[in-house]
Parts: C-alpha cells; sequence; structure tokens
C-alpha cells in the first residue's frame, strides 16, 4: 500500500488548509495516509547564527525523515500576505538545511484554499514555481476559493465543479 503524508502548511490548530489536505488525500484509494501537524514541528526561528552555535534542531531532521516516508507529499497552503505562513516557512527553511532537495523527488500535489475568493493563488503560484527546486515532483496543483462557501467539514468540498477539478488532478496521479 502506498503512503501519503498530508499537510497544511499553517499553525492554525483549525487550519482550513490542514482539512483540504485531509480531504484530498483521503480521495486517493489504496492508500494510507498520515497527516501531519506543523504544531508538532515548532523551532525557534531560522537563522545561521543558531544553526552555527546549536545545530539544525532534532524536529527538522525527523520533518525531512518523515516526508522520505511518503510516496506522494499533500501540501496545502496558507496565504499570509501573499507568501507561506511563518510557521512552514520556517520548517522550511530549517528541513532544507539537511538536503537541498528537501522534498527528496516525491510526487507532490499542492493545494491553498482561504475565505476569499481567490483561494490562496499566490502562495500556490510561489510554491510551484519553487518545490521543484527544492526536489518536489509537482503532480498537480489546485485552488480552492471561497472556502467556508465551498467546503463542510462532514462533506469535503460541496461545490459540484470544483470538487470534480480537483478529483480530476487526484485520478491524473499514479501511486
Amino acid at each position: 500500500m502506498k503512503k501519503i503524508i498530508a499537510f497544511g502548511a499553517s499553525s492554525s490548530k483549525d487550519s482550513i488548509n490542514k482539512q483540504l489536505a485531509t480531504y484530498a488525500s483521503g480521495q486517493f484509494e489504496n492508500a494510507s495516509v498520515e497527516v501531519l501537524d506543523l504544531n508538532d514541528y515548532e523551532m525557534p526561528i531560522f537563522s545561521t547564527d543558531k544553526e552555527t552555535a546549536t545545530g539544525i534542531p532534532a524536529l527538522a531532521t525527523d520533518f525531512y525523515a518523515k516526508l522520505g516516508t511518503a510516496d506522494l507529499l499533500v501540501i496545502s497552503f496558507a496565504e499570509h500576505n501573499g507568501a507561506y505562513s511563518t510557521a512552514f516557512k520556517n520548517i522550511f527553511d530549517w528541513t532544507s538545511r539537511i538536503h537541498a532537495k528537501t522534498f527528496q523527488e516525491k510526487q507532490t500535489l499542492i493545494l491553498a484554499t482561504s475565505p476569499g475568493p481567490r483561494g490562496g493563488s499566490s502562495v500556490l503560484e510561489i510554491a510551484k514555481n519553487r518545490f521543484p527546486f527544492q526536489g518536489a515532483v509537482i503532480k498537480g496543483s489546485f485552488s480552492l476559493p471561497s472556502f467556508n462557501e465551498n467546503f463542510d467539514a462532514k462533506n469535503g468540498i460541496i461545490n459540484t465543479d470544483l470538487n470534480n477539478q480537483l478529483l480530476e488532478i487526484i485520478n491524473s496521479i499514479e501511486l
């Protein structure tokens, strides 16, 4: 059975991006899913001075190792001021110090959502352009606009057209 590692790139305890990543990863057949919580990887703010003084935190090594166990990564990005959340960026910065190919040539589905009509499209574009340099093999991307209008905690994406768009992407990914 193939393994999916999924997470919302946010530290919010009620992260809508974690909900979207969980939903999307659950749509794959014959795969086990592990959903990570970025709060389990909280580390000091990255700086080369801290790295020199104390080394790379064990949590960064743990996160990197966890990514290495996946056949597919499903990441949904929160958009903070048009870019990654600080929580994700910090984990990303520390983990990239372990290996420049942070995502270890893993197949990756990138997602984003927000309460607004753009659905985190700015951060999704940043990830789409940056992640291949960091070792992600992007297999698809999807933005869910207006999360509160298009997503239900019990039923997932309730807008049929948007749900079909995501399912089309999911069905195109071979695990």
